[in-house]
């Protein structure tokens, strides 16, 4: 272990004796939701800047978070409210007396307020991206849905429909019920709606009214045309996740209440677990009690905050640290690309510099134009100090100093910070930088940066990254073209297209092809970087043949860039360049490509990478995610690949997959992920994840996936059937894509601890199985699941290890000692393969008590779960639970539930008081007739 390796612990624990001792109200400041007797503090709602200005939106957010807080304190049994909330008001918004912005951005926020851009605008979502009871990303409310009260009787309230978005977001439980499968067959062979708890009422509804149940399923799917209306009045008191709109609804499912056989995404997710006991083992539950007394919390206190004008300070170290492996070329080369193309119009920038002390290098200064952008350039600094000290807070202090002279406060501002140096009095400036209101971006360059530089981001919530020392890599301009203003505009923001860098031989070429497709083209850019010696050879053909040559780029020959602007919009299709190094030594050439959406109606294709957190300690593997969404709906079948680099050694390659198994919890819903373990070294990695598009193949979902607030049809009222309205479409269909899309995006770093040195022993077990389902046919059992690998899922594991159990509960805490069955005949497939397996029950299961008919005298449930084993007899954390109803016989037909029965018997009686009431009439009417007939012909004889 180096020296390095064992400071950093001594660092971080004095680092973090400080912040402990610091106010809380400092440090909510940066560290999102929080929560504080009972309370919850810092909830960031934020409003897109492409919302239209409405009178009525803020207030109803307010009813909306005031209501909910209530309805949250009953149902966790006069625990958890909303104490503090802040609602970011965006700057395309009239200025209003409105508080200025701290370290809020639409970034960080735990609320979203934007359009969708596609159909059924209104649906409020929760984007899950990992397992149960692990927090989601945000919550995203349309304003239609907070403005069109309209949506309510569907919904219900909207501080309802809040409370089942934030159990979520912060507790990682899923929805109750299932579009899909919104009926199944119980374990008394009865058809039942899917639903939580199953004493919720309602009847199945055909085309024309009510009908017996059989007559909506055909094969046990559900008839089109057919639907099942829950009755408007209810005893039931649960459940939120399942249905919040009715009046009833005041809680959770718990295990009283859960219905563990409906087939819903909670019971997939959470092996068969409540809400309730899911959200009760939070860290909310533990860190809090139940507040004594009959009296309600106070109402939520709202704080409306607009962000100024964009402020940006660069705070770049010029020790003598920066003169190694090429350091300040590259930060200078980056800095000029940020500066040149991605920093936004009207920005206010300035530039500090650091060694042992701090250097104002830029006051303030307003980008309005390219001479503003080239001047800013000219402030960089050209050389770097003999010293090697390095005194972060004093270059922090300079950044300061330079904001504060707009508006005397640094309130809103963005630190970029760029160090390479170690530093060991971070923690001096720490109060400083929290009472600032500045958000910090820290950049670590090479292996000897400060080992907490990443606190400073962390607490004001800003990014992190590093770049390694390695002369081919891209990662300085990947990283400055990932920071953006942090408004939410996709409209104005740069979208990299193409990140390409190679050690490049003597009179050889990098030649290669980067796609512009129809969203993006609007200031569309070039930049090319080399190392050492005179610029390459540039050849650059757009799709219709057009040529660029080295000429037509701008040359920096002191910063050794060339970059090329294309007016207008971009031809869309293949742009193909060339790179020659015309000289006789080794050049390390590299090409980027950013560009803006070319329409102001159609958003482009995204890509946000990210890990699943800071740091992960050997032998724990980290998590990585790409979302890849165009506006808010998935893109499905990228092609994903992410990068990662180490200190030292050579970059990892990962490819990246949406199938619902391994570190993806749920398939096509645009987040890619994959478990990365390769650990050389201890220290920071960083990430980049590069997605490809083929036009041949289908791009988006139809609709978003995941959590969301469900919209109910209609409701049985008095015995009638009322329906609501519709949900309206947007009207905004997929356009044709001809040439696919290419995107790049850095994720920013993470640091690993405790990696050993030299080889180490097999350590990495086979992961976890989330997707194991079972299917009863006939008189057995098939079990479907994605293949584990040898080490997480990669590779193939060795075994596996089924075992059931006729109790939940045993196979939930006591997985050793269940059923063991037979899989000997069970050979694994590679990672990511569909693995099935059949079995017959009754081999392992005995006992049941039978009718003398033969028939079973009650039905039984069997539950499933199962463990991957490789070769080195390291086993995988035990599966999700499946289940399957044993023992129903072949003759027997589903039993009509009671709903069902009853409706059937009232149809019946009906039926025959009608035929009755028909066979009265007629005979009365015979009668009479007879009687006419008998007085005619008297008349005829007298």
């Amino acid at each position: 272990m180096t020296l390095r390796d064992n400071a950093s612990p001594v660092c971080s624990l004095k680092f973090v004796t400080l912040v402990v001792a610091l106010s809380p109200a400092l440090l909510f400041l940066g560290a999102g939701v929080q929560l504080q007797n009972n309370g919850y503090d810092g909830l960031l709602i934020a409003i897109n800047p492409q919302i239209s200005e409405d009178q009525n939106l803020i207030p109803n957010i307010k009813e909306m978070i005031t209501e909910a807080s209530f309805y949250l304190f009953n149902a966790t049994k006069r625990r958890l409210f909303f104490r503090n909330i802040k609602i970011l008001i965006p700057d395309t918004w009239k200025a209003n007396n409105y508080s200025k912005v701290k370290q809020e951005s639409y970034e960080k926020a735990n609320v979203i307020v934007t359009n969708w851009y596609g159909a059924h605008g209104g649906d409020p979502y929760t984007l899950q991206h990992r397992g149960c009871g692990k927090e989601g990303k945000y919550i995203h409310f349309t304003p239609d849905f907070l403005l069109n009260d309209g949506l309510i009787a569907g919904y219900g309230s909207r501080g309802r429909v809040f409370v089942h978005e934030w159990a979520h977001l912060r507790w990682g439980v899923f929805d109750e019920y299932n579009n899909e499968k919104p009926v199944y067959i119980n374990g008394q062979n009865q058809i039942k709606a899917t639903r939580c708890s199953s004493e919720i009422t309602g009847i199945f509804v055909c085309e024309k009214g009510p009908c017996p149940h059989e007559n909506c399923i055909i094969s046990k799917l559900f008839q089109e045309g057919c639907m099942f209306l829950y009755n408007s009045t209810q005893n039931a008191t649960a459940s939120i996740m399942f249905m919040q709109s009715l009046s009833s609804v005041v809680e959770f499912c718990n295990a009283s209440t859960h219905n563990q056989e409906a087939p819903n995404l909670q019971n997939q997710m959470c092996s068969l677990r409540s809400t309730w006991d899911v959200i009760s083992a939070s860290a909310d539950f533990n860190h809090s009690v139940a507040m004594n007394g009959t009296e309600l919390p106070p109402p939520p206190m709202f704080s409306l905050v607009q962000a100024g004008a964009k402020v940006v300070c660069l705070v770049l170290d010029v020790s003598s640290k920066m003169a190694e492996a090429g350091r300040l070329l590259r930060l200078q080369q980056a800095v000029e690309f940020y500066l040149m193309q991605i920093v936004e119009i009207h920005t206010f920038v300035g530039i500090a510099s650091f060694n042992s002390k701090g250097a104002i290098r830029a006051q303030l200064h307003q980008v309005n134009n390219d001479d503003d952008r080239k001047l800013l350039v000219s402030y960089l600094p050209a050389t770097v100090s003999a010293e090697a000290e390095t005194s972060i807070c004093s270059g922090l202090k300079k950044g300061f100093e330079v904001v504060e002279k707009l508006n005397g406060k640094a309130y809103g501002s963005v630190m970029i910070l760029v160090a390479s140096g170690n530093d060991g009095h971070i923690s001096n400036c720490l109060l400083t930088v929290l009472s600032s209101g500045s958000t910090i971006h820290t950049i670590a360059l090479g292996p000897s940066a400060a080992p907490n530089l990443e606190e400073l981001s962390h607490l004001t919530g800003g990014l992190k990254f590093f770049v390694p020392d390695k002369s081919n890599s891209n990662s300085m301009i990947d990283t400055f073209s990932r920071i953006s203003s942090g408004t939410g505009d996709i409209f104005r923001q740069h979208i990299q297209l193409e990140s390409m860098g190679e050690n490049v031989k003597p009179h050889h070429q990098l030649k290669n092809t980067v796609t512009v497709d129809s969203s993006v083209g609007n200031d569309t850019a070039f930049l090319v970087t080399w190392q050492t010696s005179g610029p390459p050879e540039i050849v650059l053909f757009d799709p219709y043949g057009r040529k660029y040559n080295t000429n037509n780029f701008i040359i920096n020959k002191a910063l050794r860039t060339a970059r090329l602007w294309i007016p207008g919009t971009a031809k869309p299709g293949l742009w193909t360049y060339t790179l020659n190094n015309t000289h006789h030594s080794l050049q390390a050439l590299k090409m980027t490509v950013i560009s803006c959406a070319s329409r102001s109606n159609v958003p482009p294709a995204t890509v946000e990478a990210f890990v699943q957190g800071d740091s992960t300690r050997f032998p724990h593997p980290m998590m990585i995610f790409a979302n890849v969404r165009k506006g808010f709906y998935p893109v499905l079948n990228a092609t994903v690949t992410a990068t990662i680099e180490p200190e030292t050694g050579d970059p990892v390659t990962l490819k990246l997959f949406d199938d619902g198994a391994g570190a993806d919890i749920i398939k096509n819903d645009g987040i890619y992920s994959r478990y990365f373990f390769y650990f050389a070294v201890n220290g920071r990695y960083s990430l980049k994840v590069h997605v490809n598009h083929s036009p041949s193949i289908n791009a988006l979902a139809h609709s978003i996936p995941g959590s969301h607030a469900m919209y109910i049809p209609g409701y049985i009222a008095n015995g009638n059937i009322q329906m609501n309205a519709p949900r309206k479409s947007m009207g905004w269909k997929e356009e044709e894509q001809k040439w696919g899309f290419s995107r790049i995006s850095s994720g920013g770093s993470f640091s690993v601890l405790g990696v050993p040195a030299g080889p180490h022993p097999d350590v990495f077990p086979p992961c976890k199985i989330i997707d194991l389902e079972a299917v009863k046919l006939e008189e057995e059992v098939t079990l479907s699941w994605t293949a584990p690998g040898e080490d997480f899922d990669q590779g193939w594991a060795n075994s596996y290890e089924v075992r059931i159990s006729e109790s939940l509960q045993n196979i939930q805490n006591d997985f050793n000692n269940a059923i063991l069955v037979n899989t000997s005949k069970l050979n694994p497939q590679p990672a990511g393969t569909k693995e099935t397996f059949t079995f017959s029950p009754k081999l392992f299961i005995n006992g049941h008590e039978h009718q003398p008919d033969g028939k079973t005298q009650e039905s039984h449930r069997i539950y499933v779960a199962i463990r991957a084993v490789d070769k080195n007899s390291l086993k995988s954390a035990v599966s999700n639970i499946a289940q399957a109803s044993l023992l129903i016989p072949h003759s027997s037909a589903p039993v009509f539930a009671r709903d069902y029965v009853i409706l059937k018997g009232v149809l019946t009686a009906m039926g025959l008081m009608g035929i009755i009431c028909l066979i009265i009439v007629v005979t009365h009417c015979i009668l009479n007739r007879k009687k006419s007939r008998q007085k005619t012909n008297g008349t005829k004889l007298l």
